[in-house]
């Protein structure tokens, strides 16, 4: 076979690390240099490429048979049955009773499209996507506060000269561990500060004199945060300059923090008094960062405290100036474009509202419809999921396995059960995929071209490594032949470069402008991050904000204090990421090193909660409350704190964490409230080992991904293992 290689992306996390793959019978990735990863990439990336070659691919569409089981047929059969479905739904229910779930994974070209053709081809408001579980609330917050919502606005290497960087809710060394060394600085500097209720694998990079660990109570990060503003304001370290040229709304925030005087911050948080001030003075000394994370967001008052972190940011001027700055890490692969062009229920292409008459005009006459063709917005994807088998009768899943990522998933499978009709695109055949009556199947990561937007805002690059397997078929494909079926309006091009440049013109004139780009500019090697109309913008803050007066609103917020009760448990749940395994794990447990290393999902639980309740290291417990009951075996560490458990949220049957988490939302952003849920935990002696994965954690020797830290691991294993 010739051998064939393609400068691309690793599949995984909104860092984009760059690779090279390099295909002659089977495909091999190595890391390519690039500002985000320099060449280095983690465990998931060094193995992706074990997926192209799975013997679990999906090669040909699935249909469901009169006997309940899934069998192949032809693309025609699929595609028609899809096309019947849509159209008889529509005519007995209605347009809205046909929806659409897409994903945060898909391209920038697929997610363009698959929002053009809920609107178009199915003339349905219902279309939402996972990413409303991820970035809602950080997007909410920052538009609101910059008139902008890019995840940081401004370059990853920017890091690397910060002195201080305060990192709220997010364990990067799991999540995208290539990103620890543009922490190198602030840790040399003793400025890594790390807020989170576990004493993650991040937060031990604090250790040694590195920086501090805030272990703040969970769902505290709200009172926190209006604690270090009242200490900014009280203590003279506001940047009173910068807040009355570039900012609005002071007085009002001022306000708002007054009530938060270090002593009750202190006891709501259990944060000391003297580590709440040392984290203030730092931050205003200068060259100093505030990033967040899906700890601060994941939570109904997500939108709040997102708010209060970037007003702490404001107030002691640090946005948009050359050295320091605010931003929020996107965690999907394309969390960033998947979000600006037509997935969420409320917007169209370019960030702009559906429901901005210019918007509707502007996007409409792309399309080639008439703009009252368009249907008004639609629901969030919490209560979007509320409707299966309700009001809606058929939904279309691209890119997303919600019987793992959605809260209370056992109602969400129910709803799923009690659809006419789900189909699902997919490469693998997921928990999803396994309740659908039709499974399409689609290309993988290498075996495609297309666009990404990295959590910079910086729009690179996907190409085609290899072909894919002879019976899947990219979903730009799918929704251009479904159309067709439909008899639906406008032009449905198969070419994701014709697709881009559609795209581009779409979102001219918006936020999230892409005017200025093609694949053929982007593949000179250009650095492009958006808004580009004729030239790129790597800080769109560094002279004014994106609000028509050009300056940032500070925006009051006010925190009420958990009340611990007894509605579901006495302890607290929180959920999170493995090192080795990501997101709903369709991909990495399908792996066999990342898999290997990570069979199963574990409970972390303090030592003197074990005692109390009767359990021992490596026991099966059952972590239940009032929607379900998840089995797994227990980690008894000193890293967590007594009040709180931990279970990552990978894992499906009887270990998915989203069995017991609940479908409250935040009002503003309609995040779930995924990091503060109530439960019980108790031993499990009836359940067998079998039941819940496949025995303790192996430790793998692999090249590719290094050893399985511990969690007592001290932070050099830690920089060991991340092959960073």
């Amino acid at each position: 076979m010739t051998m064939s290689s393609a400068d691309t992306h690793c599949p995984y996390c909104a860092l984009r690390c760059a690779m090279t793959v390099t295909h002659a019978g089977d495909a091999t990735v190595t890391g390519r240099d690039f500002p985000t990863n320099r060449g280095g990439l983690c465990a998931k990336g060094w193995t992706s490429a074990e997926l192209l070659a799975s013997p679990h691919r999906l090669r040909m569409p699935l249909m469901r048979r009169s006997d309940g089981t899934l069998a192949e047929t032809t693309w025609d059969d699929a595609l028609d049955a899809v096309a019947a479905a849509f159209r008889e739904t529509k005519a007995t229910h209605g347009s809205d009773a046909n929806a659409i779930f897409g994903g945060g994974g898909l391209t920038n070209e697929k997610a363009y499209q698959l929002g053009k053709f809920a609107r178009v081809a199915l003339g349905t408001s219902r279309i939402d996507y996972n990413g409303r579980f991820c970035m809602s609330s950080a997007a909410a917050a920052s538009n609101r506060a910059f008139g902008m919502d890019r995840g940081l606005p401004f370059p990853v290497t920017d890091l690397d000269a910060a002195s201080t960087i305060l990192l709220f809710g997010s364990n990067v060394a799991a999540t995208m561990p290539p990103f620890l060394a543009h922490l190198a600085g602030a840790r040399a500097a003793g400025g890594l500060i790390v807020v989170d209720p576990r004493r993650s694998a991040t937060a031990r990079l604090t250790e040694d004199g590195a920086g501090t660990h805030l272990q703040a109570a969970p769902g505290t990060d709200l009172p926190l945060l209006l604690g270090l503003t009242h200490i900014a304001l009280a203590e003279g370290l506001a940047d009173r300059a910068y807040i009355d040229e570039r900012t609005t709304g002071f007085d009002a925030v001022r306000r708002s923090v007054a009530p938060w005087w270090p002593e009750r911050t202190a006891s709501t948080t259990g944060v000391p008094v003297p580590e709440l001030r040392a984290t203030v003075r730092r931050l205003a000394a200068g060259r100093a960062y505030i990033l967040t994370g899906r700890g601060v967001e994941q939570h109904v008052d997500g939108t709040a405290t997102a708010t209060a972190a970037i007003n702490l940011a404001l107030v002691l001027g640090l946005v948009g100036r050359a050295g320091s700055g605010y931003g929020t890490l996107t965690g999907q692969g394309n969390g960033q474009g998947g979000r600006e062009h037509g997935q969420k229920a409320d917007q169209l292409p370019g960030y702009r509202s559906i429901r901005d008459p210019d918007a509707r005009r502007h996007v409409a006459g792309v399309w080639g419809i008439s703009p009252d063709e368009l249907p008004d917005a639609g629901i969030p994807a919490t209560a979007l999921l509320g409707e299966l088998g309700g009001p809606v009768k058929t939904l279309l899943v691209a890119g997303s396995n919600v019987v793992v990522s959605a809260p209370d998933v056992e109602t969400v499978r129910a709803g799923l059960k009690a659809l006419d009709t789900l189909i699902v695109c997919d490469f693998f055949l997921s928990e999803t995929a396994e309740l659908a009556d039709i499974v399409l199947p689609v290309l993988q990561w290498a075996e495609e071209e297309g666009t990404m937007t990295s959590l910079e805002g910086r729009v690179i690059r996907r190409r085609q490594a290899l072909p894919g397997p002879d019976g899947a078929r990219s979903e730009l494909w799918i929704m251009s032949e479904i159309a067709r079926r439909l008899g639906a309006a406008s032009t449905w091009s198969t070419d994701p470069a014709e697709v881009f440049d559609e795209l581009a013109r779409a979102s001219e004139g918006g936020i999230a402008d892409y005017s200025g780009l093609s694949h053929a500019l982007l593949d000179t090697g250009v650095e492009a991050y958006w808004p580009y109309r004729s030239e790129s913008t790597p800080r769109p803050f560094a002279r004014r904000f994106a609000h028509a007066d050009g300056r940032a609103r500070l925006v009051p917020v006010d925190a009420t204090p958990p009340t611990p009760t007894d509605r579901g448990g006495d302890l607290t749940l929180v959920t999170g990421r493995y090192l080795q395994q990501y997101q709903s794990g369709t991909q990495t447990r399908r792996v066999t090193e990342l898999n290997g290393a990570r069979p199963e999902a574990r409970l972390e639980i303090h030592p003197a909660t074990a005692s109390r309740l009767g359990i021992r290291e490596g026991a099966l417990v059952a972590v239940s409350n009032e929607r379900g009951t998840v089995r797994a075996r227990a980690s008894v560490t000193l890293d967590i704190r007594h009040d709180t458990v931990f279970l990552p949220f990978h894992y499906a049957g009887d270990e998915c964490a989203n069995r017991l988490t609940e479908a409250l939302v935040d009002p503003t952003s309609a995040m779930p409230e995924f990091k503060r849920t109530r439960v019980r935990v108790a031993p499990d002696a009836a359940v067998s080992v079998a039941a819940v994965g496949h025995g303790p954690v192996v430790v793998s020797e692999h090249p590719a991904v290094g050893r399985t830290a511990s969690p007592s691991s001290r932070v050099s294993e830690i920089a060991e293992e991340m092959h960073v």
